[in-house]
């Protein structure tokens, strides 16, 4: 029988690890975000404002097609963000249009591209990951 050792704890290679499943304590289904690390992250970005952030193409023509008199740049600035609970996850409130604009541009932050050198963009980069890979999760399950 294979053993492997990982942390100090000894685990028996021929046996599948058990699943550590979260599930909503209200709903009882599965949790998307991980509650402390989104926190912690929200907290980061919040102090971190106005973060530069580039726009997906799907984002720009949805949003093109949502205000044609506004023109849409490939970059903008991320100036606010806030947690939706693990339905939306986090959204970010782009400065596009400046002041004068009417509506806000709220998006999730997973469908923003961030420069290697912004602040934070290593966390950015694992909490959408994550996020979309327990999205796609969901999907296959049906929810």
């Amino acid at each position: 029988m294979a053993k492997i050792k990982i942390m100090k704890r000894t685990v028996d290679a021929t046996q599948p690890a058990p699943l550590k499943i979260r599930t909503s304590p209200s709903q009882g289904r599965l949790m998307i975000d991980d509650l402390e690390r989104t926190n912690f992250l929200l907290e980061k970005l919040k102090t971190a404002v106005p973060i530069e952030a580039r726009l997906s193409q799907s984002l720009i023509r949805l949003l093109a097609e949502k205000s044609p008199e506004m023109p849409i740049p490939e970059r903008c600035n991320v100036i606010d963000v806030f947690y939706t609970g693990d339905e939306g996850g986090i959204i970010c409130c782009l400065d596009i249009g400046g002041p004068q604009t009417q509506n806000a541009n709220l998006v999730s932050i997973t469908h923003l591209g961030f420069h290697r050198n912004t602040p934070l963009s290593r966390e950015i980069d694992l909490y959408q990951r994550h996020r979309i890979k327990k999205l796609k999760q969901q999907k296959a399950r049906g929810y």
